[in-house]
């Protein structure tokens, strides 16, 4: 890992996308990737830092509670050293990508990770077999989220993530590394 001023200018990636792109699987190999650069790094999950019940009236999504504690992670993280702050979650609007960026409180680049209906439906059948409702909750909201995000245009890169999470990830960096 680089030191002193070597050291990378700290700077977090969103992997952005509908339910079942793919975007916390290629976080983690977006991680692998890092690691094997040597570079010093965190992964944060959003929608586990927004895992808050009940959800307030006018929040259905927990984005208050999940910016809250996405601050405060960043923060620990980037003072312990961390150059690259991965982040696996939703950007809906250009509203919520300046909340994030001010949340993490570096540079933000936001990757849409782009994947076929069939894959997406695919994905959440095996996530949610055992839990009808809750698959039935995702493939329809799966549909809806990728219009939100297809008007939003708040991506500065679109990746497709038909391929291995390790081939999506590689393609995610590389994306960004052209910037």
């Amino acid at each position: 890992m680089p030191t002193g001023a070597d050291r990378r200018r700290p700077a977090a990636l969103l992997l952005n996308g509908t339910v079942g792109a793919g975007k916390t699987t290629t976080a983690g190999a977006v991680s692998d990737l890092l690691a094997e650069r040597r570079v010093a790094h965190a992964v944060v999950d959003i929608d586990e830092l927004r895992r808050f019940r009940p959800a307030s009236p006018g929040d259905p999504f927990r984005l208050a509670v999940a910016l809250a504690n996405l601050r405060d992670v960043c923060r620990n993280h980037l003072a312990l050293g961390a150059e690259r702050l991965v982040l696996a979650g939703v950007c809906e609007d250009t509203e919520q990508r300046t909340r994030h960026e001010e949340a993490v409180g570096v540079p933000m680049t936001v990757v849409r990770l782009r994947v076929a209906p069939e894959t997406a439906a695919a994905r959440l059948r095996h996530r949610h077999a055992a839990d009808p409702a809750a698959l039935a909750w995702h493939l329809d909201r799966c549909g809806e989220l990728h219009a939100i995000l297809d008007r939003a245009g708040v991506d500065d890169h679109v990746v497709s993530a038909d391929a291995s999470p390790r081939e999506t990830a590689a393609r995610t960096l590389r994306a960004i590394d052209r910037r």
